[in-house]
């Protein structure tokens, strides 16, 4: 049976697609794993990851206002994430995530362990909040994880 992250790349090279990922609180996770299938050169082009909100604005076309609104935890700001990939990837399709790992850098409506991630496509962005219990370590790894679920059933379930 085929890792998640085979299964990934393969759906994209059938699909001629390509990917991009900006990353933020599992700083270079993501990317980490796509990059452990051989072979995902193909289709893969590269990440991004913007940990400080001025590398999310200037890098990836991050809003000041969308931060200073909503703040650098939200879903706006992982939709932004996304579609800035995109663009300076030069991606067909770009995941993000954007999160508080833990176990420091917590209010009381934004808790250790919550993340929003971002997918982009067709110039169009989603996202999804997800409030997982580990530590640090196993945050970003569900977080990271999380992700990779999302983009294999977003590729199954395009046309």
């Amino acid at each position: 049976m085929l890792k998640l992250e085979q299964e990934i790349i393969e759906l994209l090279r059938k699909k001629g697609l390509t990917l991009g990922i900006t990353e933020s609180a599992t700083g270079g996770l993501i990317s980490h794993i796509v990059t452990n299938v051989p072979g995902s050169s193909e289709c893969y082009k590269g990440s991004v990851t913007a940990y400080a909100n001025q590398t999310k604005t200037s890098l990836l076309g991050v809003k000041t206002e969308t931060l200073r609104q909503y703040g650098a935890v939200s879903s706006q700001v992982a939709e932004e994430m996304a579609l800035g990939g995109c663009r300076v990837l030069a991606a067909d399709i770009c995941i993000a995530d954007t999160g508080i790992a833990g176990p420091g850098g917590t209010t009381l409506d934004k808790p250790s362990g919550l993340f929003y991630l971002g997918l982009a496509h067709r110039l169009t962005s989603y996202s999804q909040k997800h409030l997982f219990r580990g530590d640090r370590e196993e945050n970003k790894e569900f977080a990271a994880r999380a992700a990779l679920e999302w983009l294999k059933t977003y590729l199954l379930n395009l046309g």
